[in-house]
């Protein structure tokens, strides 16, 4: 794991004088921060493992994909495990499919991640979504967990839906008009506002 990013405290001090709420939740999280793996590769496959289950069974599927690769999470690695073997890890046909074709694309160099680098948000996602099993949501979460943008507002995700109705007393779900304007008071740094309220409803920072 990494330090915070650069932009963290700076962050941390205009959200906090910009909203309330903000302010409350830095002043009780005063813990951890995004990080980066800085690995593209075993981010996308937590991501596609963590697709439409609970944090608990994707965190119990990816320890037994993770025993399964014998603590080597790469291409070469997945590559060479059978359909089979991977499915009996708990993963739907479709989710190994998403494994294995990422797993050929990166070995085949038709999947560059270091072209992200130079991409906006949106080309960015653009092109993780080329992948298969790689929807709007999973782009998002390797823009925020391995490329740690400041950006991100990932209005796709139910925990921070959740935890933007519970901090700020809204319906659920929450209406679009409001979250638009929280993206915009926010931004440029939505993703460190997502992690502050990510944190409000789940005790352990999430990593990706």
């Amino acid at each position: 794991m990494s330090k915070p990013p650069k932009y963290w405290a700076r962050a941390k001090k205009i959200l906090s004088k910009k909203d309330k709420v903000m302010k409350k939740l830095i002043s009780d999280y005063k813990d951890g921060s995004l990080v980066t793996r800085n690995d593209v590769f075993f981010s996308l496959c937590k991501s596609i493992i963590g697709q439409q289950i609970s944090v608990a069974a994707a965190d119990s599927v990816f320890l037994k994909f993770k025993k399964k690769c014998k603590n080597k999470i790469n291409a070469r690695t997945v590559s060479k495990l059978s359909f089979s073997s991977l499915k009996s890890c708990g993963l739907s046909k479709q989710k190994v499919k998403g494994i294995k074709d990422l797993a050929k694309r990166t070995l085949n160099k038709s999947f560059k991640p270091n072209l992200i680098k130079k991409m906006t948000d949106e080309e960015a996602i653009e092109y993780l979504s080329d992948l298969r099993q790689i929807g709007r949501w999973s782009a998002e979460m390797i823009l925020l967990f391995t490329f740690n943008r400041s950006n991100i507002w990932p209005l796709q995700d139910i925990g921070l839906l959740r935890a933007i109705s519970n901090n700020y007393n809204k319906k659920y779900f929450p209406p679009k008009v409001f979250l638009n304007k929280l993206y915009k008071k926010f931004t440029p740094y939505c993703s460190v506002a997502t992690w502050y309220l990510w944190r409000s409803i789940d005790n352990e920072p999430i990593q990706y």
